[in-house]
């Protein structure tokens, strides 16, 4: 007869299992439109997991939406896009209370209607080009996980996730984030210019068929809140964990820096680490994943004593030097415990760099 103390957790083991094959499935897919962008990739499912938002920022055309619509349909959630514009008000992003008639010879009554932020994957484009007022309504909700109206409160979806895109700072019409907004953001990503090769491949296919409509759902929310519950539940070694530590305060404790990472960094920084020892198929947090995260995961949050205060490159090179000064720690036996997890390999594919 079959161990009842051990099936259910035979059961839940299999279907973390499951979830973990289909969310390498889920990465090939991506790959496939987006070549060469395998860390983009990684660290946009590691945030989604992590249950963070990813603010992209780079150049127009190098990939930004494309990869937001690829993560969506590849993760199986409903997708929203909201194109931010100067002329936007806080209501077009989270909804709000509209006059709906009940009937002929009927006073209207105010019912809400749900914005386009009422989705699982919401992609904010060019977040920087609408004003103050709308970016706060919008990572408002973000933080909070819900938008009020009225004096009731309504749930976003589980899981939420926000893509924000924005053009460096130097192209007209901006509005630049303040500190305490970028700070929402788990992780900033600059997907970068294709390669020669990716760029060739990316003309050869958009020749043809776009290769997003290609994409097929290989996770869906379930599988997502599962994956971040065991990543949730990863060991993380005492000198891992004071490796992270020692990270953080780096950027308080140095003069490179003005102003250094919160402790909701901190929090970040553990959560997307966790999520990429997960998807590098570990049962533990390696000192590896907290320093793989730890650049697009702090950059975007420090000010720099010297310097442009708002320089991308400078915040990364910045963050990248308080790393190299810090020694990794030596585990006596880095993979003791139980052995990997076995994940369905990534495909690079072959298909098309995917544009704006």
């Amino acid at each position: 007869p079959m161990d009842t103390r051990t099936a259910p957790r035979d059961a839940a083991e299999g279907d973390i299992r499951d979830a973990l094959d289909r969310l390498g499935a889920a990465q090939a897919e991506v790959r496939r439109v987006l070549v060469g962008q395998d860390e983009t990739i990684d660290l946009a499912f590691a945030c989604l997991i992590a249950g963070g938002h990813v603010l992209l920022e780079d150049a127009p055309g190098t990939g930004k939406t494309t990869l937001a619509r690829a993560l969506a349909r590849a993760a199986g959630l409903g997708f929203s896009r909201i194109q931010m514009t100067a002329d936007m008000l806080p209501v077009d992003v989270t909804g709000g209370l509209f006059p709906a008639s009940e009937g002929p010879g009927q006073a209207p009554t105010l019912q809400f209607r749900p914005g386009p932020i009422f989705a699982s994957i919401v992609l904010a484009d060019e977040l920087n080009r609408t004003p103050p007022r709308t970016q706060s309504a919008l990572l408002e909700a973000m933080a909070e996980g819900a938008v009020t109206a009225d004096g009731e409160t309504r749930p976003l979806p589980e899981p939420f996730f926000v893509v924000a895109t924005q053009n460096p700072l130097e192209f007209a019409g901006t509005y630049p984030l303040p500190e305490s907004q970028l700070d929402r953001f788990a992780v900033r990503l600059a997907p970068g210019y294709p390669t020669r090769d990716a760029e060739a491949r990316m003309l050869r296919a958009r020749r043809g068929a776009d290769p997003l409509d290609a994409i097929e759902a290989r996770l869906d929310a379930s599988g997502v809140l599962a994956l971040r519950a065991r990543a949730e539940a990863l060991p993380m070694a005492g000198e891992v964990e004071d490796d992270l530590l020692s990270i953080v305060r780096a950027t308080r404790d140095s003069d490179t820096f003005a102003l250094g990472a919160s402790p909701r960094a901190t929090l970040d920084l553990d959560r997307v680490a966790r999520a990429l020892a997960l998807i590098a198929g570990r049962d533990f947090v390696s000192s590896d994943d907290v320093r793989r995260a730890a650049v697009p995961a702090l950059a975007h949050r420090v000010v720099l004593t010297d310097g442009a205060p708002d320089d991308p490159a400078q915040q990364r090179d910045a963050i990248a030097s308080a790393l190299a000064s810090i020694p990794a720690p030596r585990l006596a036996d880095p993979a003791a415990g139980p052995g990997p997890i076995a994940t369905a390999a990534p495909s690079n594919g072959a298909a098309g760099e995917g544009v704006d």
